[in-house]
């Protein structure tokens, strides 16, 4: 586990028998109930790999509308949730202790996009490759204003820009690295109710992914669209409301 990489990623669902179903079919992800801590979680495997969980929370606890989260790995959860606070963000659950597995906090940067922190215990798996079908090949953060989120991610978790592209009225695209790897995006979305982050789940074909979202019950919500590097991707809303996207290449 490196300090400053998405290491983790999880979907708070109203249904996660339903949610399992739906991501299995889309990306192939194989569900496996986990009953550790006494907690009812999901995981979602790459074939024996844990790549992602789900779970249902109380209702009092559950957000707004039902969501994909992702972890970062911090070497110390209680002094960088402090640390996010101090730089004007906001703590939504203090740091608690997962038994077995590590300790978490829920957090938000300055402008409301909401993430956690992760310290784990023991030797973290290696990581997929960003491209592997099924992985996690992107993480774009829809902000309110790109350039001081950039500034804030950069001061916490130490990444870098990468390339950037102009998008015309819709400002700047920045590309950020993580270890020294290119690991996703910052755009300035005016267009979203509270900024957020954006997961990219890897597929083979991105029309055939297209195809399996809407069968399966999920709404297209954008593209399909070719990015620098000559791969798709789009944006869709799950049948319980949760927006992920899909990035993969065109066979046809």
């Amino acid at each position: 586990m490196t300090t400053g990489d998405f290491i983790w990623y999880e979907l708070c669902t109203p249904d996660s028998a339903g949610a399992a179903a739906f991501y299995a079919k889309v990306v192939g992800w194989k569900a496996e109930q986990s009953n550790t801590s006494g907690v009812d979680y999901t995981l979602l495997k790459l074939g024996d790999r844990p790549v992602a969980g789900l779970i249902t929370l109380p209702p009092e606890q559950m957000p707004p509308r039902p969501a994909w989260f992702g972890y970062v790995a911090v070497e110390d959860v209680d002094a960088k949730t402090a640390e996010v606070v101090a730089a004007g963000g906001t703590m939504y659950k203090p740091p608690e202790d997962i038994p077995v597995f590590g300790r978490f906090a829920v957090v938000a940067d300055p402008q409301g996009a909401v993430f956690l922190l992760f310290k784990g215990q023991g030797e973290a798996p290696a990581p997929l490759a960003m491209m592997q079908n099924g992985s996690i090949g992107w993480h774009e953060l829809h902000a309110a204003d790109q350039a001081e989120a950039c500034a804030f991610y950069a001061d916490m978790f130490g990444w870098t820009k990468d390339q950037a592209f102009e998008m015309g009225p819709m400002g700047t695209y920045q590309c950020f690295t993580t270890s020294g790897a290119a690991c996703g995006g910052m755009m300035t979305d005016a267009q979203a109710p509270r900024p957020y982050w954006l997961y990219y789940f890897v597929v083979d074909d991105i029309d055939a992914g297209l195809e399996r979202v809407t069968s399966g019950g999920g709404k297209l919500l954008f593209g399909p669209r070719e990015v620098p590097g000559g791969a798709w991707v789009i944006s869709a809303e799950d049948p319980q409301g949760a927006i992920f996207a899909l990035v993969g290449m065109r066979k046809t």
